[in-house]
């Protein structure tokens, strides 16, 4: 007999109808008349079956003696109408295996609330708590969504390298990649010869991997890349992650109206995407965890996204009256503390804010002719503050390579990215979103290492 799962059982089971499950007990309730209810969890769903095993079943004393909370069985039996509240059908065993038991006294997961610090810690365990089910089976729907949405328009799915010699953001913040032997290198002091090393240059796990997309937006037109990517920035904050997963299309013949345009649609269809997958996952979250979350979500799906230049944001700052922490002046890059002001107490709705001043953007987006801004855009959402960063490309020669000067970066280390301007360039552009951020705004959760199966941060790389 092949496995149901208990979602399906859940949603479509009818009574009367042999089955076969397996999962893991989440409670069981002895009875004085020889049976004993369990309640069973494969993962697939919030909600856990409930299995009827009563002095019938082959080993039944033996079997139950050894099943705790955390056990893992195989049960064989016919469905019933339940007469318990919450549930329809239950599961009436013929037959019960116990696969794998689990000590009560050092299991972590009993039937109590566990504080989300404690439960980062057996980050090997916390899938089976009904909040990191529920974040992981989200996690998969936006993932399925953004995929759907760029495949159903006819983009590419490309594969970006994870390991580069080029520094998108020209920040610096990169983790290195090497095959030197360091403590040997510690011990000669010596300077590092890279020629050496396995690359025969310096190497580094990449930030992003916009720039080798936009060789395929310039060769094989709309494309996206979807993967991990790195940061070795020394911050311990709820928002920021060493590891962590964006999706990034990259577009031929965009101007920056063209990729606002497409940035709004993605994320109000992707959002919704999500909410009619996971219709009890997400009832969890508004429940438990944030209670306007839906309501949240419902005012980005439904409303058109405020669109405002840099210039304009920093105005309406300025005349709010409101004490921030950082303070805002014309060229600052905006914190999150701004950006949610903007969105929850200004506007009350996602803003799309563009032309951000030259000297705090990457060099490869694209100068307006005032000398000052950079055709760059940020999404702003409620809750979260910026999701998306993109902009239009800089495709001109002569001020692309001018700009790498001003950044402090060789033209000859980015030789191919300079190639494209050289042979057909296009006006291009694209955009990141940061998988993350998008699940905290999907969730409520309040720290983005709750949205990442194994989070990677200073000092913590456990797992």
């Amino acid at each position: 007999m092949t496995l149901s799962k208990i979602a399906k059982l859940i949603k479509d089971g009818q009574p009367e109808q042999q089955v076969e499950v397996a999962g893991w007990v989440r409670t069981k309730r002895e009875s004085k008349q020889a049976f004993a209810f369990l309640e069973l969890n494969d993962g697939s769903s919030m909600t856990g079956l409930q299995v009827i095993v009563d002095d019938s079943v082959p080993g039944f004393a033996d079997s139950i003696k050894a099943i705790t909370t955390g056990a893992s069985v195989r049960v064989v039996g016919v469905l019933k109408e339940s007469p318990g509240k919450g549930q329809s059908i239950e599961l009436h065993a013929a037959e019960l295996t116990v696969l794998g038991t689990a000590d009560a006294q050092t299991y972590p997961l009993q039937k109590k609330r566990h504080s989300f610090e404690f439960l980062r810690e057996i980050a090997h365990l916390r899938p089976r708590t009904n909040t990191f089910g529920a974040i992981a089976r989200v996690r998969n729907a936006l993932c399925a969504a953004i995929h759907n949405f760029f495949q159903s328009r006819g983009f590419l799915y490309i594969h970006t390298p994870v390991i580069t010699t080029s520094d998108c953001e020209g920040a610096g913040t990169m983790f290195q990649v090497t095959t030197l032997d360091l403590a040997k290198l510690a011990q000669v002091k010596t300077e590092i010869d890279y020629g050496q090393d396995f690359f025969g240059k310096q190497a580094s796990l990449t930030v992003s991997g916009q720039l080798e997309a936009e060789t395929f937006a310039s060769s094989v037109g709309d494309c996206y890349t979807f993967g991990p990517t790195f940061r070795a920035e020394n911050s311990n904050t709820t928002r920021h992650l060493a590891e962590f997963w964006m999706v990034e299309p990259e577009m031929p013949f965009y101007e920056l109206n063209d990729n606002m345009d497409l940035a709004e649609s993605f994320i109000r269809t992707i959002l919704a995407d999500v909410l009619a997958a996971c219709p009890e996952d997400m009832e969890f979250f508004n429940l438990r965890i944030e209670k306007t979350i839906l309501e949240t979500l419902r005012n980005i799906i439904d409303n058109d996204f405020i669109r405002l230049p840099y210039t304009e944001a920093v105005e309406i700052l300025l005349a709010s009256g409101q004490e921030f922490e950082y303070p805002v002046s014309w060229g600052i890059d905006l914190q999150s503390e701004h950006e949610r002001f903007l969105t929850e107490q200004h506007f009350k709705q996602p803003v799309i804010l563009y032309d951000y001043p030259r000297s705090i953007k990457p060099f490869y987006m694209r100068c307006n002719e005032d000398g000052k801004t950079v055709r760059a855009m940020d999404v702003l959402v409620p809750r979260v503050g910026e999701i998306i960063g993109g902009s239009q490309r800089e495709e001109r020669l002569d001020v692309l390579t001018d700009r790498m000067a001003e950044c402090g970066l060789e033209p000859e280390d980015y030789w191919w990215y300079l190639d494209l301007r050289r042979y057909g360039s296009v006006p291009h552009s694209g955009f990141g979103l940061g998988l993350e951020r998008t699940l905290l705004l999907l969730t409520g959760m309040a720290n983005i290492r709750d949205v990442i199966p194994f989070p990677r941060t200073p000092k913590n790389a456990e797992f």
